[in-house]
């Protein structure tokens, strides 16, 4: 919601000038920010100030590694705060419908990196299964119908997003490759490279994931940083020797 939208005033609610000034303010901040970094220098920039923030509620829903999660908590926790982590899972079509699912955690290493494991894991194995179809001729229409009913709706929506032009006409074709997309390519990459990190912590191997992300980065070196995450679509097509875009692809 912009700051100039008018439904801010009917919610009771107004602009701050700057972050100090919200945290000031307000009782529970929710923070969603882009990488690592951000998150880091923002919490600092409160631990700086001079704004008391005992016994405010921070909720912090970006995707970050949990040695992040685990520092700001610290910093949050030493200043008499408190502090949960609440990554959230889903893209901006979720999000307008509001079904984003948020993962409140406390401690656990582990915990931050199942959500992107099993999401780009999907992601891998419906757009080999549509790339396989396409090549053989066996038919994108068809193998999108038994991904759907199989493995439900979310596997569903991956592969309509592979293969828009044939099993949904509402998507408009050509879409300029600076448009914004859904969720970035190189977010993606972060997460991926997040859970692949812990791994060896714990003596598991991704190889799942290692072929997801090494997907995405070939994508992204393709192409550049204004994909999203089914971009892996493309180095798949690209593997059999199909162009990497689609009838539908986001391409300049």
């Amino acid at each position: 919601m912009a700051i100039t939208d008018p439904r801010i005033g009917w919610y009771g609610l107004g602009p701050a000038i700057n972050l100090l000034e919200l945290v000031d303010k307000c009782d529970v901040i929710f923070t969603m920010l882009a990488n690592d970094r951000v998150l880091t220098e923002t919490v600092q920039s409160i631990a700086d100030s001079f704004i008391s923030i005992t016994s405010k509620i921070f909720v912090d829903c970006s995707t970050v590694h949990p040695d992040t999660t685990e520092s700001v908590s610290r910093t949050i926790s030493g200043l008499g705060a408190v502090f949960l982590s609440a990554p959230v899972s889903g893209g901006p079509a979720i999000a307008a419908t509001g079904q984003l699912v948020f993962a409140i955690g406390g401690p656990g290493l582990a915990a931050a990196g199942i959500r992107k494991i099993i999401t780009l894991n999907l992601m891998e194995a419906v757009g080999e299964a549509q790339v396989f179809a396409e090549h053989t001729g066996l038919g994108t229409a068809a193998i999108g119908e038994l991904i759907t009913e199989s493995f439900g709706g979310v596997a569903g929506g991956y592969s309509k997003r592979y293969v828009a032009s044939i099993v949904d006409k509402r998507n408009p074709p050509h879409l300029p490759l600076d448009t914004r997309p859904g969720f970035g390519v190189s977010l993606a990459i972060k997460d991926a490279e997040h859970a692949l990190s812990l791994a060896p912590d714990f003596n598991v191997s991704l190889l799942g994931l290692e072929i997801a992300h090494n997907n995405m980065s070939a994508s992204r070196d393709y192409a550049g940083k204004c994909l999203d995450s089914s971009s892996i679509y493309g180095t798949l097509r690209v593997n059999v020797w199909l162009p990497f875009w689609n009838g539908t692809s986001r391409q300049g």
